[in-house]
């Protein structure tokens, strides 16, 4: 035998420890030792980490999809490290190893040369990623630039799963999502959904569907081709995947050129396959939301509805009993419907019975998206009709829901069926909808508000229909849609006035309901429509005087000259409203402008203020007449109405008789004497009728508002008498031109007949002005009270009993009491030429030198007249 060789045992460097048991009751401690420069230690410290991180996993076992097993790499166990069981999970831990510096350390280990160390790392960020706090710390340290880099192809799965389900955490942030775009994080992120991993597509599609939120994302994954793989993965065997793959193809399907590119793909096939698939049940919605963006183009449109696939969509809708589908597809249908190429599509289709059956839906989401596809429909004319035959009466029950956004879409949809259709109009009042629409205009919503005045405005155009809805008190209620602050309210309500506002009735019940102050104040809108609308209905109320003379006290006059004097506001209607207002207010109009031309009748009621300035609110002759008497200027006022007139209009118990009215405020500061001879002057017959009319109101005294009486200025007999005649003596004559020089002859007359130039000074008009104001204690004289009267005083009086004789002439006002009449006159033919028919030619008629002179405008003798 050999001999043996004994061996020997070479000792352990003295440098070198034997493995070493470590067990830590600190977490800080094993945040400590990240900072190992072992990589045995470091892997283990990562690895509790993790585990202390996902402590609530720990208890809820980790849910893989579609119960997955687990890899065993992923789920490690801590070997040498070990935390107490009483330690929490979740969210607590996360901050406690935020708060001791872990983050900082293990952010330097994502990008550590051992894989496993690296592995361990990003698995713990992909963890720690859901706390905000964390994802903000990450965020400042830039750590996407490092996770985008370990999504090669070499790295190890779990790796991929865990980074990018970091960035799934982060980039529901913009900043995060901004920082992803420009590190090229997409092209990796789309080269991982065809991952053999289910985690690692899920994460990837998050994330992509996170990211494509933006704009910048949304048009570069199209360039990086990430519609196909998109598309494989609705063939997933795990529903969140296909939910993700959905959610992304709708936002990024609301590009045009993605939805070619669909197509081109296949895409709809796979779309209408998911619709198609009862197991796919839970998929309907998103799927419907991407073929509702694919059928906004016509091309695409035209292509599903020639493989059969629209006629499938729409026969899906109708059986399908879920809210959320219904609803879905009436939205497709409203985007699709912004198109006239689709809309006339889906008409061939029937679309309008498929709408109309889901307002029927007991869900008020769905009817809400069906009233506004129904509105996007009416743009067809053909959907337009078909729906007023079938849908206004299930729109009009939808007026009363509680739901005011169910309301608001209903009355949307009725203002586009109504519009430029008078046979829709009728079909809404024939389904009794004029009093819900009328209480709609106190809804809540402005939309609601503003679309229930269209259609009103809409109904109006037919009298019957526009009578039937004043009936309900339409003007009183749009008082308050005129004080809104939303323009688009204010615009409508002032339009619903504008075509209601031809009615005296109605015109008098929005007088009478403060309606015109808010109507007014719109005129200072800056919206370009509100005030144009405003300035339509101003013209329209003033229509008759007394609405006329309120927006006047209202200030009507100055906004519209205002607006008038900027080209940037002005309007067609705001020159209209001016000339319309002060032509039902012919003394303001005089007042202020200095001029009334032959189309400018003067009727009872009218007075001679004297000049204004601008901005100056002409007092009301019944606010002239209570005024005590001063030395101002005489107003000089028209009343031609004898107390028979006002008895007969004033027959009803709650009006206050006339007789009364003329005895106050005017006569009530006379001395009973005067009274006296007054009523002695009227006759037996009259006191009599005064007495009975005292009778009356005494016996209806409770009844009447003495307030609410209308105030009538007294009778001038003697303008009557004047009146009638100049009728008996002018009328009679043949020619125009013999009547004005026969008036101009009586008026002088009665008004102390011709002057000698010489001699005006001395012309004491201005003393008998005086005697009558004494007389009457007022300032405020009928004009055939007047007998010693100047220019201002002739020229007024001849326009009177010109426009009671129809004799055209207008009135100027000159300065210094000065005022004329111009009329038009045909010259007679030259001598020798027949048959020659000449334009008129504009006169001054002379009413105080040489009565029935006339003098051609622009002669020295009229500048004479007028000037001098």
């Amino acid at each position: 035998m050999g001999k043996k060789v004994k061996k020997e045992v070479e000792p352990p460097p003295k440098d070198v420890f034997d493995p070493l048991l470590i067990e830590s009751k600190e977490v800080a401690t094993v945040v400590l030792m990240l900072d190992s420069p072992e990589e045995e230690i470091l892997a283990k410290a990562c690895d509790a980490i993790y585990k202390y991180a996902s402590k609530a996993f720990e208890r809820h076992p980790k849910k893989r999809l579609n119960r997955l097993m687990v890899p065993d790499n992923v789920m490690m166990k801590s070997q040498h490290i070990s935390f107490p069981t009483t330690w929490h999970g979740g969210d607590e831990n996360k901050v406690t190893l935020l708060g001791l510096g872990a983050v900082q350390r293990l952010y330097k280990l994502i990008s550590h040369e051992n894989p496993v160390v690296r592995r361990n790392a990003i698995m713990i960020f992909g963890i720690m990623a859901s706390n905000q706090d964390v994802k903000k710390l990450l965020r400042e340290l830039n750590v996407t630039s490092s996770l985008l880099s370990r999504l090669v192809p070499e790295e190890d799965v779990v790796i991929h799963e865990f980074a990018t389900l970091c960035l799934a955490h982060m980039a529901v942030e913009y900043t995060t999502k901004a920082q992803i775009f420009e590190q090229g994080g997409l092209e990796p992120l789309i080269s991982l959904l065809g991952s053999p991993d289910p985690d690692v597509t899920k994460n990837s599609v998050e994330c992509i569907y996170l990211l494509v939120q933006d704009f910048q994302s949304r048009a570069a994954v199209c360039e990086l081709n990430v519609i196909p793989p998109l598309l494989d993965l609705l063939k997933s065997e795990y529903p969140v995947i296909q939910l993700l793959a959905l959610k992304t193809l709708e936002v990024i399907s609301k590009d045009r050129e993605t939805r070619i590119i669909l197509g081109e793909n296949q895409g709809l096939d796979h779309l209408l396959t998911i619709l198609e698939t009862e197991e796919f049940s839970d998929l309907h919605v998103e799927a419907l939301a991407v073929l509702g963006n694919c059928l906004e183009d016509a091309d695409t449109m035209q292509l599903i509805q020639q493989t059969g696939g629209l006629k499938k969509l729409l026969s899906f809708v109708g059986v399908s009993t879920v809210p959320d589908i219904q609803k879905n597809a009436a939205k497709a249908i409203a985007r699709a419907a912004c198109d006239s190429e689709n809309r006339k599509i889906l008409n061939e289709e029937n679309v309008e019975s498929c709408l109309i059956n889901l307002l029927e839906i007991d869900d008020d989401g769905v009817k809400v998206a069906a009233s506004q596809a129904i509105s996007a429909m009416c743009e067809n004319v053909a959907s337009k009709r078909a729906f007023g035959l079938q849908g206004i009466p299930q729109l009009v029950q939808l007026l009363s829901s509680d739901d005011e956004e169910v309301k608001e879409a209903a009355v949307m949809a009725l203002a586009n069926l109504t519009t430029a259709s008078q046979s829709n109009a009728s079909a809404v009042a024939e389904a009794e909808g004029i009093k819900p629409l009328v209480e709609t205009l106190n809804a809540e919503r402005h939309g609601a508000i503003a679309n229930a005045a269209t259609v009103l405005t809409n109904m109006a155009m037919q009298e019957p229909l526009r009578l039937s809805i004043q009936s309900h008190g339409v003007m009183s209620v749009l008082t308050e849609p005129l004080r809104s602050t939303s323009s688009q309210v204010q615009s409508r309500a002032a339009l619903t006035v504008a075509a209601f506002g031809c009615d005296a009735d109605a015109r008098s019940e929005l007088r009478n309901a403060g309606g015109l102050e808010p109507l007014v104040e719109l005129l200072h809108s800056k919206d370009r429509e509100v005030r144009r609308n405003a300035c339509w209905a101003v013209m329209v109320c003033a229509s008759d005087e007394l609405t006329a003379v309120e927006l006047c006290r209202l200030g009507a006059i100055d906004i519209l000259e205002e607006i008038n004097q900027s080209t940037a506001r002005r309007n067609n209607f705001s020159e209209a409203a001016l000339e319309r207002l002060l032509d039902n207010n012919l003394s303001q109009k005089y007042s202020q402008m200095g001029y009334l031309s032959s189309s400018n009748v003067i009727t009872d009621g009218f007075y001679d203020y004297g000049k204004i300035k601008p901005g100056v609110k002409l007092p009301s002759l019944e606010e002239l007449s209570m005024q005590e008497l001063t030395d101002r200027r005489a107003i000089i006022f028209v009343s031609t109405k004898t107390q028979e007139d006002v008895l007969a209009i004033e027959e009803k118990p709650r009006r206050v008789s006339y007789e009364l009215a003329t005895l106050s405020p005017l006569t009530s500061r006379r001395s009973s004497r005067e009274i006296s001879s007054v009523r002695k002057w009227k006759g037996k017959k009259e006191e009599e009728k005064l007495k009975e009319v005292a009778e009356i109101l005494s016996e209806v005294q409770d009844e009447i508002n003495l307030e609410d009486a209308q105030w009538q200025p007294p009778p001038d007999y003697m303008l009557m008498n004047y009146i009638n005649d100049a009728s008996k003596t002018i009328l009679p004559l043949t020619t125009t031109r013999e009547q004005v020089v026969a008036l101009a002859q009586f008026v002088a007359d009665k008004m102390g007949g011709a002057i000698e130039r010489d001699e005006l000074h001395n012309f004491s008009w201005e003393l008998h002005i005086s005697e009558i104001e004494f007389e009457l204690k007022s300032n405020v004289v009928p004009i055939g009270k007047v007998k010693k009267g100047t220019f201002c005083h002739r020229a007024l009086l001849f326009k009177v009993i010109a426009d009671r004789l129809g004799i055209g002439c207008s009135l100027v006002r000159g300065e210094y009491n000065r005022a004329w009449n111009e009329v038009k006159l045909v010259d007679d033919s030259p001598q020798g030429v027949t048959g020659l028919l000449l334009p008129p030619q504009e006169y001054i008629v002379d009413l105080m030198f040489v009565p029935g002179f006339l003098m051609k405008q622009g002669s020295a003798e009229a500048d004479q007249y007028k000037y001098i």
